[in-house]
This record gives structure tokens, C-alpha cells and sequence, in this order.
């Protein structure tokens, strides 16, 4: 058939079309090689392998290139994800590559760490049919991987410098993806950061195990190519203050601060010798080499660990405290497992190291000894009641029932608070009870008219990527706020 004839018979192109569609959505889902658990347990190496060209070739197939692509309606930094899965499956690895950095400052760090299956992948059209996602979030750190070991990195254009200073508190997932964006748009963005290491939240609060600091690195080093400047130990409201920055001529300020600030459960005995919060406890064996008993602050390396939580931190603490030689360590969770927030990828990879879940467990009461270090731990035995205000069933006590284990060494991941310096340091915000910045929703600006924020300041406790997205907002709304006064 010529293809005059085709045209003159669409039906026949439909046909055609649905049948190639069909077999996309029988091919099975490619599965991430990684490493033996019983081997990573041992080590610090990252987990996942990735894929190989072959692979991502394979499951690019599986991309229906939807005329509505749903998927994208999910991802919060606006990829383009047809487009960048389309050059993987043609084999044009540095072209995908190039389409994710033209909406994402970070596409390693979201290929690894997203929560896809809740974002981009829940979207996905092959759900509607009863089959499994395409793996966005896989293909992503496929392309990204590639091109940084190819050596081919491509950096974003950028507009002519316009001349105006623009600041951004924090070095997190918010203020880098606001930073690259604000740099292409032609601004001078100086990024200021409290810690001696520049990216926040992705290097004190993941495990390399999970994201290697070094690839954190490189897309650092592709902002700076882009002319982002750092500034480390530098505490904004301290050692700067945002008046400071305005009478030297910075035309916005960013904040990006993020929420390091532990809650704890205010229980007896949280006080004991060998209880501490996740944020401590990974931040010390993440950027202070805490590990290593001799550095300036060696962790104590605990053989019976109790991590209070369900969510990714409570997850990476877990796993870390095995990687550091607990032969015990143990998750509890107050609620089921089928509530817990943390990903699916990582709950099913702790499972394989070897951690034990005791859901439906909720700490009352450290015991301690003369020495006054954590011994034991009483946890109260719950049951699933009535949904709660955000629709999961709250846990409530199972009367007279509890369970006494032992411990020496407890950490607590219930959550986290923002970073109360800013709020307290920049007359004029508007605060939330709970300590976080309140802003326009759409374009993230603050009641102090140079002020935008995003991410856990503005959120609380949220997810890299929805950080991300906060950022890219708030570089396209200053960007708009500046040209018009």
C-alpha cells in the first residue's frame, strides 16, 4: 500500500496504531538490577545498579506517547516526559538528558529519590488498563546517568546578565532548583548555606547508599557553570541579615531553609543517653563521618537500634544503623503498613536487609540505667480507629496492652519543624502556627514583598520534587514581580 492509498483509508492507520498500542501494553516492566542484600548491608554503595541502554531502550517501548500525556500532570517541576522518554528509545541518550534539564535542576537526585509512583508514574495511562506504570522514574536516572559519565554534559542556556543580585537562603532541592532558573532568566544568584557543604536536605539527609554525593556534585557544578555562586557557613539571619542583603542590592531574596528542626514525642526518658532525633543521627554520619570512631563526633555504633516512624527518613535511619553494624534494628510504626508514607521501593528494600517492622507500635517510655543510657523501650500496642481529618484511620490504644524490648540506642523520626531563624529574624512575615512562612500559593511571595519561599519552610515536611516545583514557581513569579516595579 502506497501511501496515498493510506491516507485515503484512516481506518487502516487507526488499526495499526491500536495494535502497536496493544503490544506496548503487554510488555512487561523492566526490573532495576541491584545489589545482594546481604552484601549492601555491609557496605555504603549504592543500592539500585540502574539501567543499561538495552533496558531503558526496552522500557522507553512501553511509552504509549500519549496526545494527553497525564503522566506530566503529576510532575511538579513540568517535565516533559514524552518527549525525554521518546530520544531514550531512540537510542538519542544526551538528547533526554538535555529535555530534563530544561525544566529540572537535579535530574539525577529525582530519578533516585522521587516518589514517582505517587507523582509522574500514578498518572500513567497503562494504569487505566491494569498494567504496571511506565518506569519514568527509572528512565529518568538512566538519561542523566548517562550523560555524566559520557562526559557530554550539556548546560541550560542562559539569558544575557541583567545585572540584578538575587539571593537564595538555603542550598536544598528548593533553593537549587529556584537558583537554576533564576539563572537562566540572567540574574546574579548567589546561594547562601549554613553548613559547610553545599545541597542541603540531599547530602546530610539521604544515605549515599541511596544518593551518592557525588552525583549531588555534579548538578551543583552544572549551576555554577550556569554562573550560580555559593556561599557556605553562612547563616542568613545571623551572619547576614535580610536587610543586609537589601541594602547591598539584592533585588529578591529566596528562602529555601528547610525544616531541620526534630520533633520529639515528649515521652519519659527521651532524654536518655542514646536517644536522639534522625535529623542528628544522619546528619553526623552523613556529612561529620560520625561512623569513624575517630572523628571529632563519633556516633555510638548501637547493636539493638529502634527507629521510631514510617516515613523515607525513618527508613534511611534504619538502614543505616544495619550498615553500622546493628545486628537488630527494628521500625515502629503507630499505624499498619499499608499507611506508612515512606516508598514502596524502600520499605521493600529494608525488608530484604533484614529490618524488622512491628507496626501498630507506638513508644510510651525509655527505661535507662544508673549510667542513664536507654536499656529498654514500652511500646504501647495500637489498633486502627476512625479516620482522622486526612482521611487515615487514626491508631488508637489497645487498653492494658504493651510490649518491653531491648535497646541501646533509640532514633526518633516523628517529623520535623521549619527552621525557626528567618521567621523570627525578617520583621513583617506572616507565620503559621507551626512556624512556616505563609505564602501565595501561586506565586509563592511572602507579605514581605522581596521575600518568596518554598519547600519545607512553606510546607513543613515534604518531598524533594514538590520543593522543586515550589522553586521553579518562585523563580518565574520574582522574575515576573521584578520586571514590573
Amino acid at each position: 500500500m502506497n501511501i496515498t492509498e493510506e491516507r485515503m483509508q484512516p481506518w487502516r492507520v487507526e488499526l495499526r496504531n491500536a495494535i502497536k498500542a496493544k503490544d506496548r501494553t503487554n510488555m512487561p516492566r523492566v526490573q532495576m538490577p541491584a545489589q545482594d542484600p546481604k552484601v549492601r548491608c555491609t557496605n555504603n554503595e549504592e543500592v539500585n545498579f540502574g539501567l543499561t541502554p538495552e533496558m531503558a531502550m526496552e522500557e522507553a517501548k512501553r511509552c504509549l506517547d500519549c496526545a494527553n500525556p497525564t503522566c506530566m500532570e503529576g510532575c511538579p517541576v513540568g517535565i516533559h516526559i514524552p518527549t525525554f522518554i521518546k530520544y531514550i528509545e531512540k537510542g538519542e541518550f544526551l538528547e533526554a538528558a538535555k529535555t530534563l534539564k530544561e525544566t529540572s535542576a537535579l535530574p539525577a537526585v529525582c530519578g533516585r529519590v522521587c516518589p514517582q509512583e505517587k507523582q509522574c508514574e500514578a498518572r500513567c495511562v497503562h494504569l487505566k488498563m491494569n498494567k504496571e506504570s511506565v518506569a519514568i522514574g527509572h528512565l529518568e536516572r538512566f538519561a542523566a546517568d548517562y550523560e555524566r559519565e559520557s562526559g557530554n554534559i550539556s548546560i541550560p542556556v542562559v539569558a544575557e546578565p541583567n545585572g540584578m543580585k538575587i539571593a537564595v537562603v538555603g542550598s536544598g532541592p528548593a533553593g537549587l532548583s529556584f537558583a537554576g532558573d533564576m539563572a537562566k532568566f540572567g540574574y546574579d544568584v548567589t546561594v547562601f548555606e549554613a553548613l559547610h557543604e553545599i545541597g542541603g536536605v540531599l547530602k546530610y539527609g539521604i544515605p549515599e547508599f541511596r544518593l551518592p554525593n557525588a552525583f549531588v556534585d555534579v548538578e551543583i557544578e552544572n549551576l555554577r557553570a550556569m554562573g550560580v555562586k555559593f556561599v557556605t557557613n553562612c547563616i542568613i539571619g545571623r551572619t547576614i541579615t535580610i536587610e543586609e542583603l537589601k541594602a547591598d542590592g539584592y533585588k529578591g531574596v529566596f528562602v529555601g531553609s528547610g525544616a531541620g528542626l526534630p520533633r520529639f514525642m515528649n515521652i519519659k526518658g527521651e532524654n536518655l543517653v542514646g536517644v536522639m532525633s534522625s535529623n542528628e543521627y544522619l546528619t553526623r554520619v552523613n556529612l561529620m563521618d560520625a561512623a569513624n570512631s575517630e572523628s571529632d563526633t563519633p556516633v555510638f555504633l548501637g547493636k539493638k537500634v529502634l527507629v521510631v516512624g514510617g516515613g523515607n527518613t525513618a527508613m534511611d535511619s534504619v538502614r543505616t544503623a544495619k550498615r553500622l553494624g546493628a545486628d537488630r534494628a527494628i521500625i515502629a510504626y503507630r499505624r499498619s503498613e499499608e499507611e506508612m508514607p515512606a516508598r514502596l521501593e524502600e520499605v521493600h528494600h529494608a525488608k530484604e536487609e533484614g529490618i524488622e517492622f512491628m507496626t501498630l507500635r507506638n513508644p510510651i517510655e525509655f527505661l535507662g540505667n544508673e549510667q542513664g543510657r536507654v536499656t529498654h523501650v514500652i511500646l504501647q500496642v495500637m489498633e486502627l480507629g476512625q479516620p482522622d481529618a486526612s482521611g487515615r484511620r487514626s491508631p488508637v490504644e489497645v487498653p492494658g496492652k504493651t510490649e518491653t524490648i531491648e535497646i541501646d540506642e533509640a532514633i526518633v523520626s516523628v517529623g520535623v519543624s521549619p527552621n525557626p531563624l528567618i521567621p523570627q529574624s525578617v520583621m513583617g512575615l506572616e507565620i503559621t502556627k507551626w512556624g512556616t512562612i505563609v505564602v501565595d500559593n501561586d506565586t509563592m511571595q511572602s507579605a514581605v514583598p522581596i521575600v518568596f519561599a518554598g519547600g519545607d519552610i512553606v510546607r513543613g515536611g515534604a518531598t524533594v520534587i514538590l520543593a522543586m516545583g515550589d522553586g521553579r514557581k518562585a523563580a518565574a513569579a520574582m522574575d515576573k514581580w521584578i520586571k514590573n516595579n
